[in-house]
């Protein structure tokens, strides 16, 4: 089991740490949806009390800590395990890399949405599969394992594709500098992931006690992101809500939909399946967000749609999961090899 589950769902085994703040730590982490509701709310009502923090250097930060906190949680033998089973998690790579950066693509057209939100909503199918990923997964009652090896490979991948599929979506729309989108990328990605890493190898001890409250702080760093966002742009999303809303839930909608259908058709059923379905469908919205602030400064409006597709993509990844929850897999087999496809030809006389 990856050490992320182990401290994400099952509590830190240091007998310096009692099961009862462990149990209390994961009941605040799973309440992602309403945090980001009640935030989101707070701060189109109220954002004048936010104006302070509506700065790109704390947020280019906030989010290379949430990175450092997923590099925390993994190891060597994690990456080894990729090697080693690395089927499912190709195919779900695919379906991330191709359906939301396409889906996001079709909605900006379908929708006519003007170049900032259009840029914004391909920024996020773009962008790799997000951390609230795992914690859906796992109240779906699904594979966790295969939904983290999937994050952390897309989040690697991130620092090429993000940039050049943003470029190939957005780049009729307006300017992409790819190259800056690249160095953004690894920035605040890559660097912070692989520190985390190498935290974990040299410096157990401390990553021992950090781990327990790393989730916690993952949803809170998000919370923070997007609601400073939607503080610093109240206006517009009040004035915009129905187009943001249904842009988003088209685009997420689709990807758990596309998700599940892919999945099946490569052979893979059950909680396998529901596992890619809940990768694909949800993002790394806080990693839109910043990209599109950094990146497009004269698209004031782009990260916008990060800050409502968090929102989103929690609202029904989590009705996804409760529904899952409620219907479990039975038993049988995960995968099943697609029927190859056969021809007769009929031999003349």
């Amino acid at each position: 089991m990856p050490s992320i589950i182990r401290f994400y769902f099952l509590g830190t085994t240091d007998s310096s740490y009692t099961r009862v703040p462990a149990s209390m730590l994961q009941k605040l982490t799973l309440l992602f949806p309403l945090w980001m509701i009640l935030s989101g709310l707070f701060a189109l009502y109220a954002p004048e009390t936010l104006a302070s923090f509506n700065q790109g250097p704390l947020m280019v930060a906030d989010l290379a800590c949430i990175m450092l906190g997923m590099g925390l949680t993994l190891s060597i033998e994690d990456f080894r395990r990729i090697a080693r089973s690395p089927r499912a998690v190709a195919i779900g790579f695919a379906a991330q890399y191709s359906i939301m950066p396409l889906t996001a693509w079709i909605v900006a057209q379908a929708l006519s949405l003007p170049p900032h939100f259009a840029v914004g909503l391909i920024l996020v199918g773009c962008a790799p599969g997000g951390t609230a990923s795992n914690l859906i997964s796992y109240i779906a009652g699904a594979d966790v394992a295969l939904s983290v090896v999937m994050t952390v490979c897309s989040t690697l991948a991130a620092v090429v594709l993000t940039p050049l599929l943003t470029q190939l979506f957005a780049g009729a729309l307006v300017p992409v500098d790819a190259w800056l989108l690249f160095k953004q990328t690894f920035q605040v990605v890559i660097i912070p992931v692989f520190l985390g890493v190498l935290l974990n190898r040299w410096a157990p001890r401390l990553v021992m006690r950090v781990l327990p409250v790393a989730p916690l702080l993952s949803v809170a760093g998000v919370v923070f992101i997007c609601t400073v966002i939607f503080a610093a742009n109240a206006e517009a999303i009040l004035a915009y809500s129905g187009e943001l809303i249904l842009a988003t839930a088209l685009l997420h909608g689709a990807g758990f939909l596309f998700g599940y259908y892919f999945a099946r058709l490569f052979g893979y059923y059950g909680n396998s399946a529901r596992t890619i379905a809940i990768e694909v469908g949800m993002q790394n919205s806080g990693l839109a967000v910043v990209l599109a602030r950094q990146a497009f400064p004269l698209l004031p409006l782009a990260p916008v749609v990060g800050a409502v597709s968090a929102v989103m993509h929690s609202l029904l990844g989590s009705v996804l999961a409760a529904l899952w929850r409620q219907n479990p897999v039975p038993a049988q087999e995960e995968f099943i090899p697609p029927v190859p496809l056969t021809i007769s030809v009929r031999q003349e006389e």
